[in-house]
């Protein structure tokens, strides 16, 4: 008998490598370690139970980032109608670099307490451009926004950011 590799097997074999970036995707999206966690399985899941329809020549990556952005969506839509809010509070997230220095961490976590800080839609398009290295082009795919809407979303974020870190002037004089 002959084996052959079907789509759910490449589906599989492809998100073992894929995790780690697919897990810190859901990170920003969620600001939670454990709601990440959540998400992430839920797109492994959903991502394998329709492996038929991804494409062996496309992306992996990107239609698995799309898997995550929709059940969160889905998620915030639900909970909205649910509790009516109630999303985890920023400060809760910590995710210290052990091999990095303590300055580097504490910088680390300040910058990403301050891009979780950002509303949602600027976090999306902050992970996928400046982090995951997608080309706008590719984040508003993925997002299913317009070119624009991403790059002005970038904007925002960066001016949000630079603004945020800038040296103050002292008043002194």
């Amino acid at each position: 008998m002959i084996w052959r590799k079907t789509a759910r097997d490449d589906v599989r074999q492809g998100l073992r490598s894929l995790y780690p970036r697919l897990w810190r995707y859901c990170l920003v999206l969620t600001s939670a370690t454990d709601r990440a966690d959540d998400l992430a399985q839920a797109t492994c899941l959903r991502a394998l139970e329709n492996s038929d329809r991804f494409e062996k020549d496309s992306a992996l990556d990107r239609w698995t980032f799309r898997i995550a952005q929709r059940i969160w969506l889905n998620e915030l839509r639900a909970q909205t109608v649910r509790q009516g809010g109630g999303i985890t509070s920023i400060d809760e997230v910590d995710l210290p670099d052990r091999a990095a220095s303590p300055e580097t961490n504490i910088l680390t976590r300040e910058v990403l307490l301050e891009v979780l800080a950002l509303p949602e839609a600027q976090r999306s398009a902050v992970m996928l451009v400046y982090v995951e290295g997608y080309r706008y082009k590719e984040a508003a795919e993925i997002l299913e926004i317009p070119i624009g809407t991403v790059m002005s979303r970038l904007a925002a974020a960066r001016g949000k950011l630079v603004a945020r870190f800038e040296p103050r002037e002292s008043s002194t004089g």
